[in-house]
């Protein structure tokens, strides 16, 4: 593998997500080897994913290469790899290019697309957890645009005008908000031979209401702007079947589509090697201390998403979002320091900063701790936290330009197609 062979203590870290990268950031300086292994070489920001689906942003303005973060130190050691198998007895870590001998293990592999078993869906709609998925919706959605544009068919056009997102938390609210300005944005103006009014954006939601993880005042408001933006939204209402061209409900309603987008859940991602009994079969998440250390393995730690940390305000663990992850990754990484340099360990203790999501221009859903608010305040700061964990100067600089340039002429300068996904 090419890994140098070191007297230091080596950390081995697997996942280069928000929790990764917290955890390394506090390593760093630390007299110890850090290897850090990802599928992908680049960190995605993943609550701007629907930007990149939706044609607001390029990829490029939402990823940061990983080797690029950690360049300053001289000790760390990126390699592109799938880790494949974890060796607890003889602290080996397998992956596709070679095995790896660790010190400490932090395993940080987030989660994955849950279809609940539902291979049908799996295999037909769109998934966005990833960059390639997020490009490859941005091009079934401008393709069936095209597609709609040029056929003769009423049927065939009323399917691919129509988009139907499955799951009503922060994901699929900010995703059906973002495809109903483009609506209003560009198909008018793009595409002179289709009306607006041909185009429909449904959010098709289990629970009785959207954003469930928010609070009551956040999930009315979210409806609202999502109604004004003419976003038709089904409550109550679950997706059985869905063979690429029909969605079929619970209840036996009917969706003509050519893209259903799935952001109905999310499941662990864990890595194999370890006894089955250290995760919960439903979350498939590894049950860890309150020092994100995997029950019965002294040397192997969870973080963030793939971490099921049980506390009394928290017992079926953290949510799955990107601030437990990063709090998690720092909280460690000062662990891991202690633990060299033969200290004590202090517990995690979760900092609530509160939840938000954008709906569209203007738009936005807010609470911090007991403030509620919503509107045009909420997007400008729903904007500004955005912008401050964006990794990369240049990031922030891009993403700033691109949604002043929208905001100033309600454009999506990111439309093309650039990849042959169109299925068959």
């Amino acid at each position: 593998m090419n890994i140098p062979n070191t007297s230091k203590p080596r950390i081995v870290i697997i996942g280069g997500g928000f929790a990764g990268i917290s955890c390394i950031k506090q390593l760093q300086g630390q007299d110890a080897q850090l290897v850090l292994f990802d599928r992908h070489n680049y960190h995605t920001f993943q609550p701007l994913l629907y930007q990149v689906s939706t044609a607001g942003l390029e990829p490029d303005s939402i990823a940061y290469p990983l080797r690029k973060i950690f360049r300053k130190n001289k000790d760390f050691h990126f390699r592109l790899a799938q880790v494949t198998k974890i060796n607890a007895a003889e602290n080996i870590v397998e992956t596709n290019i070679g095995p790896l001998k660790y010190d400490y293990l932090v395993i940080a592999t987030g989660t994955r697309t849950n279809f609940f078993g539902n291979e049908e869906m799996e295999q037909n709609s769109m998934a966005m957890k990833t960059v390639p998925q997020a490009l490859d919706i941005r091009s079934l959605m401008l393709q069936n645009i095209e597609d709609a544009d040029k056929t003769e068919d009423p049927e065939a056009r009323k399917r691919l005008l129509n988009f139907v997102v499955v799951g009503g938390g922060p994901t699929g609210v900010e995703l059906a908000g973002a495809l109903a300005e483009f609506r209003k944005g560009i198909l008018e103006n793009d595409y002179p031979e289709l009306e607006e009014e041909q185009m429909h954006v449904h959010l098709v939601e289990g629970m009785e209401k959207v954003l469930g993880s928010m609070s009551e005042h956040a999930s009315k408001k979210a409806q609202q702007f999502l109604e004004r933006l003419g976003v038709e939204i089904h409550l109550s209402t679950q997706v059985k079947s869905y063979d690429g061209k029909l969605a079929v409900t619970e209840s036996g309603k009917e969706f003509a589509t050519e893209t259903l987008i799935w952001a109905a859940g999310v499941t662990g991602n864990p890595v194999a090697g370890l006894k089955e009994a250290v995760y919960v079969e439903k979350s498939r998440r590894y049950r860890v201390d309150r020092f994100n250390k995997i029950e019965g393995y002294d040397t192997i730690y969870a973080l963030g998403d793939i971490a099921l940390m049980q506390t009394g305000e928290y017992p079926n663990g953290h949510p799955q979002v990107a601030q437990p992850a990063m709090q998690q990754g720092k909280a460690l990484g000062k662990n891991l320091k202690r633990k060299l340099n033969n200290k004590s360990m202090k517990p995690f203790e979760y900092t609530d900063k509160g939840s938000m999501a954008t709906i569209g221009r203007n738009k936005a859903v807010v609470d911090i701790k007991k403030l509620r608010f919503a509107g045009a305040f909420a997007w400008f700061v729903w904007m500004f936290i955005h912008l401050w964990f964006l990794v990369g100067f240049r990031n922030r600089v891009i993403t700033f330009f691109n949604w002043t340039y929208s905001y100033l002429n309600y454009d999506r300068a990111a439309r093309l197609i650039i990849r042959p996904f169109k299925k068959n």
